[in-house]
């Protein structure tokens, strides 16, 4: 049973920290690229940062240097460590498995931002205020 299972959504104050967690089940994520997501109500979905199965890192350009998204492959746990928050990345924050259809996407084109063939967890909310 596959599942993707997200913690670490919290209030934090403005140049505050976060440490988010995805705990991954049914499918082993060192072999599939990985990714964090965001939505605002009534706004489009924004890939934040993927790791590819062989650690490539890709980040959007409103948190690099800010974000670092990583992955235990021991814990089967994805991370994304959050730091100088600002008021704007308050979200819905989406761990997500890239696929192509029903296949595990490891890395290439898939491995992307702009990839919306994803399974989503259920999302943890980060609030800077």
């Amino acid at each position: 049973h596959v599942q993707l299972v997200e913690s670490g959504g919290a209030v934090v104050r403005p140049g505050g920290s976060l440490r988010l967690s995805c705990a991954a089940s049914g499918f082993a994520l060192s072999a599939v690229c990985m990714g964090w997501f965001r939505q605002a109500s009534g706004k489009k979905r924004e890939g934040v940062a993927m790791i590819g199965s062989d650690g490539r890192l890709n980040y959007a350009d409103s948190v690099k240097g800010r974000f670092t998204i990583s992955k235990d492959n021991a814990k089967n746990t994805l991370h994304l460590q959050l730091n100088s928050l600002k008021p704007e990345d308050t979200d819905l924050y989406y761990c997500a498995a890239m696929r192509i259809g029903q296949v595990w996407c490891g890395g290439g084109d898939c491995c992307s931002l702009n990839w919306g063939n994803n399974y989503w967890g259920q999302g943890t909310q980060v609030t800077v205020s």
